[in-house]
Formats: structure tokens, sequence, C-alpha cells
């Protein structure tokens, strides 16, 4: 802390330089808190996803379907307790930038396994009832204004009626979740879609499994595959968490995508910072110099230019963490399957070291060479 004064004098020494430095490192660092916590986000999955459920899913394509007869075959096998199924809709809500997740699903049974999902008992049961029915997570209906008693009118993209017009949907319930993130969805009464639809009557996109025992759960996994192997519609079961992850990688390795692109932009900003330090202290020789002539030992004069590389990189990385932190939940509005990326604990902690660790490897090579200065050398050649 002593030499505080000294490395702070330094690093205003060339303040545009400084300035410009620092700049690099903050958008390296908005960056990596923004990119880093995707990839955490997709490679983790929620902690909200039910340890005691299983996801049905067609083995070869998330666009095929399973057929709806599946679901009397999978509930007779020992250990499942709940059954229910959903599908994507796809569609648009007045315009295509008004996204959020849409899923025809049985009501009752689909509330009994996703118990978290919290319904006053008379939006319970008007959506239970309704065959048009439709329920709203909180935030969607805080985002577009909706209420009990409106009706939801979607332009079908995938899913065609039989009039090939719009499907209208009676608004009869808003639930919350524990985690506002489950918010962003909209469910609607499967039968209803069922019959109306155009085409693929019958079919579901996958059964979510409530299992009474989730030390069970592979081999549970295993009986219900074994039972439609080598049907014309063969299974892949697996945990919610699991299948959560397995969606997302249709995608891409997005933990891949994310550390190749950090790679390269650390890579870039590694060679500016040390380009820079290593300037600075060419012109600093005789101050250096100096410093040694008043009794500044040869550790002291590397510990002070260490520092003062560690120092602006981690002063320049905590804001760019920071502003990393803000912008997440507003890109998860724009893009909700971004919705779940959130500046954790453990993201920061990285951030916080990666700087340290780029400061220690951009002020290594010039701090070395002060510390191997020759004071007469130095002060003869300026």
């Amino acid at each position: 802390m002593k030499y505080l004064g000294l490395i702070w004098a330094a690093l205003y020494r060339k303040p545009i330089r400084s300035v410009l430095t620092f700049a690099s490192i903050f958008v390296a660092f908005l960056l990596f808190g923004m990119l880093q916590s995707v990839s955490v986000a997709f490679s983790q999955g929620p902690e909200f996803t039910g340890v005691d459920r299983l996801v049905v899913a067609p083995k070869y394509s998330i666009i095929d379907d399973i057929p709806l007869s599946y679901r009397n075959r999978i509930a007779s096998i020992a250990g499942v307790e709940k059954i229910a199924h959903q599908s994507w809709f796809g569609g648009t809500y007045k315009d295509p930038g008004n996204f959020f997740p849409r899923w025809p699903v049985p009501p009752r049974e689909f509330l009994e396994v996703y118990s978290e999902y919290a319904l006053p008992d008379e939006q319970k049961q008007a959506f239970i009832n309704t065959r048009t029915g439709a329920i709203v997570g909180k935030s969607v209906a805080d985002q577009y204004g909706m209420k009990v008693g409106d009706k939801v009118t979607l332009i079908p993209d995938i899913w065609q009626n039989k009039d090939n017009g719009p499907w209208e949907f009676d608004l009869v319930g808003i639930f919350q979740t524990p985690d506002e993130e489950f918010e962003g969805q909209m469910f609607m009464n499967y039968d209803y879609f069922d019959e109306y639809r155009a085409f693929g009557n019958g079919g579901v996109g996958t059964f979510v499994v409530r299992i009474s025992e989730p030390d069970r759960a592979a081999e549970i996994a295993q009986q219900i595959d074994g039972m439609f192997a080598n049907s014309n519609d063969e299974t892949k079961t697996s945990t919610e968490k699991a299948y959560n992850q397995m969606f997302a990688k249709q995608m891409g390795d997005i933990g891949f995508i994310m550390t190749s692109i950090l790679s390269a932009v650390f890579f870039t900003i590694l060679l500016l910072t040390g380009n820079t330090m290593s300037q600075a202290i060419r012109e600093r020789i005789p101050e250096l110099a100096i410093l040694k002539t008043l009794g500044f030992s040869n550790l002291s004069v590397l510990l002070i230019v260490l520092a003062e590389a560690m120092l602006i990189s981690l002063v320049a990385a905590l804001p760019g963490l920071g502003l990393a932190g803000l912008a997440l939940p507003a890109i998860g509005q724009v893009s909700p399957f971004l919705g779940g990326a959130e500046l954790s604990s453990i993201v920061i902690v990285q951030g916080i070291a990666l700087s340290l660790l780029l400061g220690l490897i951009a002020g290594a090579p010039p701090a070395i060479k002060a510390m191997r200065l020759n004071i007469v050398d130095a002060l003869g050649e300026h």
C-alpha cells in the first residue's frame, strides 16, 4: 500500500493512454460477464427444474411428435406418479417481436405435475373447464397489459387451424412461480388445440412425468424408452434439467462458442496491454533508475510495475462486470431464450481472477526488465 502513490502517478503520466487501455479492458470484461453468464446458464440449467420430473421426448428430432396414446402405457410403469404433456405452439402475438413460449397442455394434469405454478383456485378451475382457456405468467401479463377475461389472439406459423385463420383464446388465469424466469410463458387447453388444428392430431411434443422416487430416475427412463424401442416413434427420456440442456445445445455447443469468442478477445487485450506496459516502462527508465538510486530494491521495483499492470486491469474489469450484470436482465427481456442468464458470484470471481491474471501476464515482461535495470547504464543512455 505504501507504493500506491507511485503507482497512481505512473498511470496519470500518460492519461490518454491509460484511459484507452482502461476502455479496452472494460469492454473485454463487459463481454466476459455477458458471454460467460450465458454459457453458465446453458451449461448448468436452471435450479428450478424439478428433480422428480422426467421428460419423454422424440428420440431423433425435437420437431417430431409422440403419439398421445403413449400416455396410458407410460402411466402404467411403477414409480410414475403423474403424467402430462406439452407441445410447442409458436405463433405471433400482435407483432413478431412479442416473443414468449406458448404451449398446449392438458390443464389438470399439467398443474398437478407443475405444482409450483401458483394460480387462485377459481382461475385453476376455469382453466380446467374452459375449452378455449389459456393462462399466462405474471411477467407476460405485466409486459403486455393482459388481464383475466381478455381475448388473446395468435397468428399461426406452424399450427394452422381448420379455418385458416387466427387462433383465439380466453385468458382465464395469471400464474406466478418461485422463479420469475418461468413466468414468461403461456399455456392453452390441449383438447381445443388438438381438435381445431388442421394436421398432426393425436400427437404431442413431449411427455412430462413426475416420479415418486427420484433415485430411480435412470431406471424408470430406461423402462419408458425400452417400452417403445423399435417402434415407429421411439423415445429418449431424461431428467428435466438434462433435457433443457440438450434443447439448448440444438443451437450449437454454446460453451465452445463463448469460450472461442472470449479467447480471441482476451488474447488481443493481452497483446495490447503488454505492449502498452512495455512502452510505459521504456519511457520511465530514468525514473526507475532514480528509484533504485534512492534505495528501492530490485524486488520493490518489480512489484511496483506488476502492481501497476494488475491495478489498471482490476479497476477496468470491475465496472465492466457491473455493467454486464445490469445489461443481462434487459437482454433476457428481448431474447427470452437468454432469460436464465445472470451475473452469478461464480462469474464475478472468475472475472476478478482473470483480471488479475491478465495484469500479471501483461506486466511480467516489463517488470522483469525493470528489475534487471542497471542504474549506471540507464542514466547513461538517457
